[in-house]
């Protein structure tokens, strides 16, 4: 996700409310570094959130393609990295449906990714501790949701 530039920020802020720009300012104070993805996102993709979820998706398939398949240290390093912006980004959301289906999808790219991670114990342990992160993030949803997300962990597992 890029970050819009601080003019076009501006411009943005002059439509709000005193009370909106305030709300703004309180949840953009518990960020530091991320100050400018936050408020990219809250002014601009906050309002459609399948396209948001949908910008991260391909923002984690290029990371992937770009893992150094040379040895599996190279390989951790790399999805790691890959966690730690994805668990960035579900964190600006705020909701819940979007960690889980961002967790499912980091998921689903380790299970499908060559060379297998059952190779290794690291690799193998980072997909289960997420998948069992999903899961309880899961068990607060509505059961509608449960149910859908649920599937898709029965063909992670």
């Amino acid at each position: 996700m890029k970050a819009v530039p601080v003019v076009t920020i501006k411009k943005e802020l002059q439509h709000l409310s005193s009370d909106e720009l305030t709300e703004l300012c309180l949840r953009l104070s518990r960020f530091k570094k991320e100050n400018k993805e936050l408020l990219t996102y809250l002014l601009f993709e906050s309002q459609n959130e399948d396209a948001y979820i949908q910008s991260i998706k391909m923002f984690v398939d290029e990371q992937f393609i770009t893992i150094n398949r040379d040895s599996y240290f190279y390989i951790k390093k790399s999805v790691r990295k890959i966690l730690r912006l994805i668990k960035k980004f579900a964190r600006y959301s705020l909701k819940k449906e979007t960690e889980v289906e961002l967790l499912l999808y980091f998921c689903q790219k380790l299970k499908e990714f060559s060379p297998s991670i059952k190779n290794n114990v690291t690799l193998t342990n980072i997909f289960e501790r997420q998948l069992l992160l999903a899961k309880k993030t899961i068990s607060t949803l509505h059961e509608d949701l449960q149910y859908d997300y649920n599937l898709v962990i029965e063909q992670l597992d």
